[in-house]
């Protein structure tokens, strides 16, 4: 009999389509069994991928550890096993989501979740779709607008504003983004903070569309949020959301979110590689990524699913809604070090949206801990 297990994150979108294709393949593979463990996402993003890769066969990562990952060789590379599978994968992207996981080289990962920051909205108390982000500053005003901004939150957000003005993030050694335009951005996410209710800084996107999606009283809109399908299923909430690009800050583009989403990697220290491999590239294809992946909860990765008319269907058009959005999503840097920066950033940024710390004092230590992640 073989066993492998499997570690991902404690959402309906992370865990269910992980048990259903498990038990799909299970039953087309007599004498495999993949087990399916789920953590919270903090301590899912908080366990070291090098200590996960020494318990677990198979493991759903965020594309940051690649660098990381690379340095240390925790995860099996996926190039050079099955060249035809993963060339259909690539032309089939959304966005960025496959490249994501490539790295000196190497494929660590096949990308299974496409996710970015995306606009969502509550159709029974608002009907036009915000295209720029005075129109969103006017609906705060009127106290219609609450979105996601706990720390890490925070920063995805001052990140896509960034790169939706065309500022650089991230490129040069000395400055994490020039003074001048991150005070800019800092500016308007301090202007828009003071005009919400104040729980957002305590919510994540999950805690916004539960509230948005079950409560009567709740904010109309919000503008950028890692998306969820889930919320816009028939019977997931009492009041099911609708999800579209995200606005423009001064244009009506929604270039520069920051991509999310997850992949599929295998342990460098499993029993059975060949069995972790055939499943990943089995749940990461088009096949399974627009049915039975879609079906049971999860949120595709290939675009076979996200044009699909029946996944488009049973979402929404979440997916036909908010892919201009993706398609345009900025990749995170992948050097070894940045998470060292994501986790510290975060932080750093929320103090200034609470009114602990100035402006100029916030950009400054984003600036040493961008330095010191460099280092």
């Amino acid at each position: 009999m073989v066993k492998l297990r499997g570690m991902t994150w404690d959402h309906a979108r992370g865990f269910d389509p992980m048990v259903a294709t498990a038990a799909a393949y299970g039953a087309t593979h007599p004498g495999v069994e993949i087990t399916w463990e789920k953590r919270s996402l903090q301590a899912f993003a908080d366990r070291p991928i090098a200590e996960m890769a020494q318990t677990y066969d198979l493991m759903v990562i965020d594309y940051p550890h690649v660098g990381e990952v690379a340095r240390q060789g925790n995860l099996l590379p996926l190039d050079g096993l099955r060249d035809a599978e993963m060339a259909a994968l690539a032309a089939g992207s959304v966005g960025q989501s496959h490249p994501s996981y490539g790295f000196a080289g190497r494929q660590w990962a096949l990308a299974l979740d496409a996710a970015t920051p995306v606009a969502c909205l509550r159709p029974d108390l608002l009907d036009a779709v915000p295209q720029l982000w005075a129109e969103v500053v006017d609906l705060a005003r009127a106290g219609r607008v609450g979105f996601a901004l706990i720390p890490i939150n925070a920063l995805m957000t001052f990140f896509g504003m960034a790169r939706n003005l065309g500022y650089e993030v991230a490129e040069g050694p000395a400055h994490l983004i020039a003074p001048a335009e991150g005070a800019h951005v800092l500016g308007l996410l301090r202007e828009i903070v003071a005009l919400m209710d104040q729980r957002c800084l305590s919510l994540d996107p999950i805690g916004v569309y539960e509230w948005m999606g079950r409560q009567a009283d709740a904010p109309a809109y919000s503008p950028f949020g890692y998306g969820y399908t889930n919320y816009a299923r028939k019977g997931y909430c009492a009041y099911p959301l609708q999800f579209h690009d995200a606005p423009g800050i001064a244009g009506p583009t929604p270039r520069g979110t920051v991509l999310g989403g997850t992949g599929i990697a295998v342990s460098a220290y499993g029993k059975h590689p060949e069995v972790a491999v055939d499943y990943a590239f089995r749940i990461a294809g088009a096949e399974c990524q627009k049915g039975l992946y879609t079906a049971s909860g999860g949120q595709p990765a290939h675009a076979a699913a996200w044009e699909d008319d029946t996944c488009n269907t049973l979402t929404g058009n979440f997916f036909r809604n908010t892919r201009a959005t993706l398609e345009q999503a900025w990749v995170r840097p992948r050097y070894d070090g940045y998470m060292q920066l994501q986790d510290r950033a975060g932080d750093i940024l929320h103090a200034c949206l609470r009114g602990e710390t100035s402006e100029a004092a916030t950009l400054v230590a984003l600036d040493a801990t961008y330095r010191e992640s460099r280092a």
